[in-house]
């Protein structure tokens, strides 16, 4: 890639030096630029989001279905008048996905946050006291 360089007359020898280095005239980077990315949208198939957030009222989770990184950390905060006790799936072992056992009882208005999910699979969560109330189940798809 050739840049051309324009000087402008009238400038200080500092502030053309200045100038200059500012635009890197006859720099000869053979590179290709990247642009940063940008985390997708929450249960969104196909952008994977290092960090989400689910939120349980007397409704539900929502979003049910999320998809993040490998790594990625999940609150969960309750904004339900009672509380909720967040827990992995199978209920009542709690043995696919050990880090969301570490939510746990969150009362109402508390928030709190998974271990760190680090390896790729799909992992079932619900209500412990409520396993068989569909709205309170949902998954993470870490990958």
């Amino acid at each position: 890639m050739r840049r051309r360089c324009v000087l402008v007359s009238g400038l200080t020898p500092a502030a053309l030096a200045a100038a200059l280095l500012l635009a890197s005239c006859g720099g000869g980077s053979s590179s290709t630029p990247t642009s940063p990315t940008t985390p997708g949208t929450p249960g969104t198939p196909g952008t994977p989001t290092v960090t989400t957030t689910i939120t349980i009222t007397a409704a539900g989770v929502s979003p049910k279905d999320i998809q993040v990184s490998p790594g990625a950390r999940v609150t969960f905060v309750n904004n339900d008048t009672r509380a909720h006790q967040m827990s992995s799936d199978p209920h009542p072992d709690h043995t696919d996905c050990s880090e969301i056992n570490q939510v746990g009882l969150l009362t109402p208005g508390a928030r709190k946050e998974t271990g760190n999910l680090n390896t790729a699979r799909t992992c079932g969560f619900h209500d412990h006291d409520l396993p068989a109330v569909a709205n309170l189940t949902g998954t993470i798809v870490i990958r």
